[in-house]
């Protein structure tokens, strides 16, 4: 009970740093968002009140004249209540909303590519393992190859080959615009379709990682004291395979896999950019752009959120699958 208590004291510990991060690093940065917001009011025509002035500044909590330490607590009430503040590249929607619609393309299709990609490279990598330097370990390299080229690179490449050339999937868009977003069947086609391409572009990028991990792992994992035992006591080459050797192998993807998970909401950004999809990578690269300190505040909150939830779960986890790391802790 003790290590699951430290562990869960040290990410507490952790996500208020994280928290206390966001805090300060939007209000060390220069420009304001009041300013921002005001200055794309005036290019359309409007005229600023100094009243109005006072108004957008309390809406946005910009140009507060209370302490830092008030501010803080502010923040970290407004957190408890869900409150992230006003975005000003989307105004008047709030943060909360703007994620809030971006969040679910970004899980779902980074989600699952993720899961795929490990998944099959965990698999892959153990079977290429198991008997090194036979011809499937020949092709380890080529995989490895798909990982060292840039997403972006290799994102235009499907576009050309698989939609431009072919026609078989449409080259950006994250659904058909003529549809109505919706639990139908022909919506959840259509953003299935046109999220094939960015789906493949992250598979084919990660898989080989996920591989030459699992391999290495399985080649030294062979070596070990318990394979030789089992090998010794004549069991079937698939049980020593599935029960002993891939099974320890697999604990450090375990921990790998729980990290990819947490920046799934981070998404990929740039597959995102190439294929113009609505996920929460283009809305970052929107707020960057924009300097939306209140939306990057957010996205980075949610991803801060993620991650340290991921890996908290599978600390947990490892201590109940490895108990030598509880006895080690």
């Amino acid at each position: 009970m003790s290590y699951f208590l430290r562990k869960v004291g040290f990410y507490a510990v952790a996500l208020w740093a994280a928290l206390t991060l966001n805090f300060a690093i939007p209000r060390l940065m220069p420009g304001n968002p009041v300013d921002i917001l005001l200055a794309k009011l005036q290019q359309r025509g409007g005229a600023v009140s100094p009243e109005a002035r006072e108004a957008y500044a309390a809406l946005l909590g910009g140009d507060s004249s209370e302490p830092l330490w008030s501010q803080y607590l502010t923040y970290l009430t407004n957190l408890l209540h869900g409150d992230l503040g006003i975005s000003v590249s989307y105004y008047p929607a709030s943060v909360t909303e703007v994620i809030g619609t971006s969040m679910p393309w970004t899980i779902v299709l980074v989600g699952i590519s993720t899961m795929l990609a490990a998944g099959l490279g965990v698999l892959l990598g153990a079977i290429v393992g198991w008997k090194p330097g036979s011809w499937l370990d020949s092709l380890v390299p080529a995989t490895t190859l798909l990982s060292a080229v840039p997403y972006f690179w290799l994102a235009l490449l499907l576009v050309y080959a698989l939609a431009t050339v072919l026609g078989w999937f449409p080259i950006q868009g994250g659904y058909d615009v003529a549809l109505t977003p919706g639990w139908n069947t022909e919506f959840i086609l259509s953003a299935i379709q046109y999220g094939f391409l960015p789906a493949l572009t992250i598979v084919l990028a990660s898989v080989g990682g996920w591989l030459l991990g699992m391999r290495n792992m399985m080649v030294s994992t062979l070596s070990e004291d318990y394979v030789l035992t089992a090998q010794a006591k004549g069991l079937a080459p698939r049980t020593i395979l599935r029960s002993y050797a891939a099974r320890n192998a697999a604990l450090p993807s375990v921990a790998g896999f729980a990290i990819s998970l947490g920046f799934v909401v981070s998404g990929s950004v740039i597959t995102e950019q190439v294929f113009s999809y609505p996920g929460i990578g283009s809305r970052l690269l929107g707020a960057v752009s924009n300097n939306d300190y209140a939306l990057m505040q957010g996205v980075f909150l949610y991803i801060t959120l993620a991650v340290l939830g991921a890996n908290l779960v599978v600390d947990l986890l490892y201590g109940v699958i490895d108990p030598r790391t509880r006895a080690r802790s």
